[in-house]
Formats: C-alpha cells, structure tokens, sequence
C-alpha cells in the first residue's frame, strides 16, 4: 500500500486538520504530514492546487483524494481496522459515530469565539449565551459518555471520538471556559496523550501569526 499523505494548515490553528491527524497518529497508522501554510491575508493559493475545496485538511492515497475530517478518518478506519480508530462494539460505535457527527456540524458560536491556538497565553475570556449553551451541551457529552463507559476517555480507549472533540480541549483550556471537574479531568487526559503532545510540540514552534485568530 502507498503511504498516505494528509495535508494539514497550520498546527496552531487548524483545528480541522488537528482531528484526523490526531486521530491516525493515536491509533498508529503510517503517514506522510505535508503543511500547507495559511497565514497569507487571501489565503494559499497552494492550498487550491491540491484541494479542490480550496481547504485543509485532505488525505491523499495514491489518485483518492478524501476532504472533510471526519470522511478522512471513516476512510482511514476502513483502510486500517484492526487499528481501532473507533471503539468495539455496534451501540459504542453508533454513538461515537454520533457525537463526533454532532461535533462537525454544531458549536458554531464556540467555534468563532474561541479559536483553537496553542500558543495562547491562558486567559479568562467572557462569552455569550449562545457559547455558554455550547460549553454546556460538550460538558454534558463528555460527562456522560464518561460515565457511561469508565473513562479516561469517552468511549474507555481513545478513539475518533476524542480526536473531535481535541480542539475544544484546547479552547476550554486557554479561554478558562472548562466547565465541570468531571470535563478537567477528561482534559488532563487528553493533554498527556502522546499524540497530543507531539503535535502541540510542533504547534509551539511555528513562527506563524494568523490575525483573525488571536484574542
């Protein structure tokens, strides 16, 4: 099999391309990284030579080409399943499946208020109701599917799941937005995850500034 390659924005801020990059790298399947830079007032036009969506992140496997995070990580889990990107058993799979789903298509006001960015300095930033409503439905996801399944992570093992939900980890974290003691110790976890760590350790040596998404 030729190696897959994902390309990725930049780390300390592509919160889309940190999800199926997470994802590969916990459940140790091999790829190649290509960084594609987005720090340009118009955006990268090298971006579009590669993408026809004109966005990171996109996975390429010899002529497929597979855009959108979570179509990225169901391809990898097909490609790869003995690796266990989603957790064992039909009812667990359905509802990862079904949060990591809900993750791609809601928190739009988390999401524009809250950029993900690792080198943010932690700060106590004040929101609106529609992100305070956010931070409760994710509070109440992570909770009770930790409850639900032991822990340390939502579904028991990391999963896909996990990878979804990692830039809200992030931003819960700088922004001083955590919402529970159950949801701080799940964010712990999350951060001593080797994959984690590997990735904020590039994510704090890029020299990158992208405006729009500095507080």
């Amino acid at each position: 099999m030729a190696p897959l390659k994902l390309y990725i924005g930049n780390k300390n801020y592509s919160s889309w391309s940190f999800r199926p990059w997470l994802a590969m790298t916990a459940a140790g399947i091999p790829f190649e990284e290509a960084l594609i830079r987005f720090d340009f007032p118009a955006g990268n036009p090298d971006i579009k030579a590669v993408s026809e969506s004109g966005k990171v992140p996109l996975l390429q496997n010899g002529k497929v080409k597979v855009w959108e995070s979570l179509a990225i990580i169901e391809y990898v889990a097909e490609l790869y399943p003995d690796h266990s990107i989603w957790p064992g058993g039909m009812e667990k799979r359905a509802l990862a499946r079904a949060v990591s789903a809900e993750m791609a298509s809601s928190f739009s006001a988390l999401r524009s208020h809250c950029p993900m960015n690792f080198r943010q300095q932690p700060i106590e930033l004040k929101v609106d109701d529609a992100t305070k409503a956010d931070i409760a439905r994710i509070n109440h996801i992570w909770t009770s599917q930790i409850a639900a399944h032991g822990g340390p992570f939502l579904f028991g093992d990391f999963s896909a799941a996990d990878a979804m939900y990692a830039p809200v980890v992030n931003r819960f974290d700088i922004y001083g937005l955590t919402p529970s003691p159950e949801a701080e110790i799940y964010m712990e976890n999350m951060k001593s995850h080797f994959a984690w760590k590997a990735w904020e350790t590039e994510a704090l040596k890029e020299p990158w500034v992208v405006p729009e998404d500095e507080i």
